[in-house]
């Protein structure tokens, strides 16, 4: 990663979570990526139930962004892009295909975003 950017401001440091269509999604069965988006999105309720996941969402209207379109975002909090990264490739439908992700750090001026439906600390 670079440097952080010298400003007279904190800065909070999430990992920024992109799922994008995977090559094997096209050739899979229509039951076969129904089962895989329900194991997605069980599997990214868990992430978030552990305090992982901070927030994670569809993104809509994408169809202009082809060939490669986005398709789900998300951010984590836990210090590691590699580490969210491991949670994400043990996703189902990662592993299968369906999706494939990426994972990279999110800078914001420190106190801007906050997740109510995240499991705080007690």
């Amino acid at each position: 990663m670079t440097a952080e950017p010298n400003l007279d401001f904190a800065l909070d440091t999430y990992e920024c979570v992109v799922l994008y269509p995977g090559t094997a999604g096209r050739a899979l069965p229509a039951e076969t990526i129904q089962r895989l988006q329900a194991e997605h999105a069980e599997h990214m309720q868990a992430l978030q139930r552990r305090g992982i996941i901070l927030v994670a969402g569809a993104v809509d209207g994408n169809e202009a962004r082809e060939p490669d379109p986005p398709l789900g975002f998300g951010l984590a909090r836990t210090g590691s892009v590699d580490d969210v990264r491991s949670v994400m490739d043990a996703d189902p439908a990662v592993q299968a295909g369906l999706y494939r992700v990426d994972v990279m750090t999110f800078l914001c001026p420190a106190g801007s975003l906050e997740f109510p439906l995240a499991k705080t600390e007690s």
